[in-house]
């Protein structure tokens, strides 16, 4: 019979993304020792994380509501829904620049604002309308700056409406290389691919490298009268140079998904209530992404989507696995394989990677593991967690 596993949520989840665990979980919002936490907006910077937990969930792809280094330390994984929600992004970033291009937000306001008869207002809006004329796209030139699932989309979208993209991203993998439209051109920094743009937009995770990406600075490299679109993350713009970029002509607008006291008001900005992933299918995509990812984890041991450790997935060949998290030391493998020996235990399969500091192992070996091989084997140095996973 498989062993009952305990999932708290502390955000409600999709009842898609729910039903993909397996049947024998108890999930709910008031579970005590839970093996894992599902989570999509909760602050669990403060909360007191039970010894119990063996990973995190998020329902979505950012994680600066979720202590990381210290779960890391742990050895516990953080699960995350990279590209789930990557079309709903992209969808209210077109919508973005379309406001940002045709005045739209400061033309509806001047609609609410007419009174008089039906004739009074015809005539208000003739000859108050010249006021909100906009740009087109096509022809125009996009910056995005991040060219991950979210930017390709962005980038091949804008592409189609008959843009210019220019694209920039340090980081880049290959996957993420063979998604770009042929079109897009590459830019060789931030600056390069600014002062080529009507229309700026972000792409980029809230890091210490990426904390105020957009200052003051970087602003006075953009063309006079560009647009700037952030539905990335709030921390990744510098709102005080922004408005005065604002007031003094040099940016036409500032679209983003982030309101805040210093944005309130601007007739030049448009901040919306963080609608980025807020669609039905972007909800339940992550939440069937994520719960598919965190069952695999709690079942098998294998790793996919965590962002402080390293993908690891090894097929079954064993009844017997042992996953264990480590720091990525010399010698760990080493160290691990002799405890095995020593115990008599044939290694049958073995999988070890690293992501920065941290590693990670699976083991399949031929015959059961005794309780005390597990200890011995957590008591190694820079062994942050061990989990025995008979089938």
């Amino acid at each position: 019979m498989a062993e009952a596993r305990k999932v708290l949520t502390l955000n409600a989840i999709s009842a898609r993304g729910l039903a993909r665990l397996p049947q024998h979980y108890v999930v709910g919002g008031d579970i005590a020792d839970p093996d894992a936490i599902l989570v999509r907006s909760a602050n669990m910077h403060e909360m007191d994380i039970q010894a119990s937990v063996k990973a995190i969930g998020r329902a979505g792809a950012g994680t600066n509501n979720i202590p990381v280094k210290k779960l890391s330390e742990r050895g516990v994984p953080v699960f995350n829904a990279p590209g789930a929600n990557a079309n709903a992004v992209k969808e209210l970033v077109i919508a973005g620049m379309l406001l940002g291009a045709r005045n739209l937000v400061p033309a509806l306001k001047f609609v609410e604002g007419l009174s008089g008869t039906d004739e009074d207002m015809h005539r208000a809006t003739e000859a108050g309308k010249k006021a909100f004329a906009g740009a087109e796209l096509p022809g125009r030139t996009l910056a995005v700056i991040g060219l991950g699932a979210i930017g390709s989309l962005v980038a091949e979208a804008a592409i189609s409406l008959g843009m210019k993209v220019v694209g920039f991203d340090p980081a880049i993998t290959v996957d993420a290389a063979w998604r770009l439209p042929s079109q897009v051109k590459r830019a060789e920094s931030v600056e390069d691919a600014l002062r080529l743009a009507d229309f700026v937009t972000l792409h980029v995770p809230l890091v210490d490298a990426t904390r105020n990406l957009i200052d003051a600075r970087r602003i006075g490299a953009m063309r006079p009268g560009a647009v700037l679109l952030n539905f990335a993350r709030e921390g990744v713009v510098d709102n005080a140079a922004v408005v005065e970029a604002l007031d003094a002509g040099k940016l036409a607008a500032y679209i983003c998904d982030f309101p805040s006291n210093a944005l309130k008001g601007h007739a030049r900005i448009v901040a919306l209530p963080h609608l980025g992933a807020s669609t039905e299918e972007a909800e339940e995509n992550c939440a069937v992404m994520v719960a598919e990812q965190l069952a695999d984890y709690l079942e098998n041991g294998n790793i996919l989507n965590a962002v402080n450790f390293p993908n690891v997935a090894m097929v079954r060949e064993s009844n017997f696995r042992l996953g264990i998290a480590n720091a990525n030391v010399p010698n760990m493998v080493g160290q691990i394989s002799a405890v095995l020996a020593a115990a008599g235990l044939n290694i049958h399969n073995m999988v070890n990677k690293s992501k920065g500091d941290m590693a990670y192992t699976l083991v399949d070996v031929d015959s059961a593991v005794a309780e005390g091989v597990v200890a011995q084997l957590a008591a190694i140095e820079g062994v942050l967690a061990v989990r025995y996973l008979p089938a």
